[in-house]
């Protein structure tokens, strides 16, 4: 009897231990999915100070943040919110899972000081944009016309 019972319980233990395997291996999470698109880097007014805009798109369903930008540009890129007509540096920008994050004009920006040159519309700025859990993106972006305005 004792022995019919320490085999039944390891069968159940075993069995039990099957199951809370098979409900843990569940279809494990795919992380932040982003993708840049529509980047660019209005000229710039002043030859020491420009402005880039670009919408992250986040398909994957774990959040992340938008940490640093660095460029060939500037030495100095920092990330704006605006808000009214206050501009303030953030240290980074959430990225919703399945959402995305918008730079636009008058809205949150990258913002590029001390410029290494000044960048003619048509020319081309390397920028790489850093993130808290996703690989680099590499981003070859124009610089367009100052008074330019992407089509919605």
């Amino acid at each position: 009897m004792i022995r019919h019972r320490t085999t039944l319980a390891c069968a159940f233990a075993l069995t039990a231990g099957l199951a809370l395997g098979a409900c843990s291996t569940g279809e494990a999470s795919s992380g932040p999915q982003l993708k840049a698109d529509g980047a660019y880097v209005p000229e710039p007014v002043l030859d020491t100070m420009a402005a880039g805009y670009v919408t992250l798109t986040n398909s994957g369903d774990q959040a992340d943040k938008l940490t640093s930008v660095t460029s060939d540009l500037s030495d100095d890129v920092t990330l704006h919110k605006s808000a009214g007509n206050k501009m303030e540096q953030v240290k980074s920008f959430g990225i919703p899972a399945n959402g995305e994050l918008k730079l636009s004009r008058g809205g949150n920006h990258m913002m590029f000081a001390d410029l290494k040159r000044k960048p003619d519309a048509g020319e081309r700025v390397s920028v790489e944009l850093h993130f808290e859990k996703s690989d680099p993106i590499r981003l070859d972006v124009p610089v367009e016309a100052k008074n330019y305005a992407p089509q919605k």
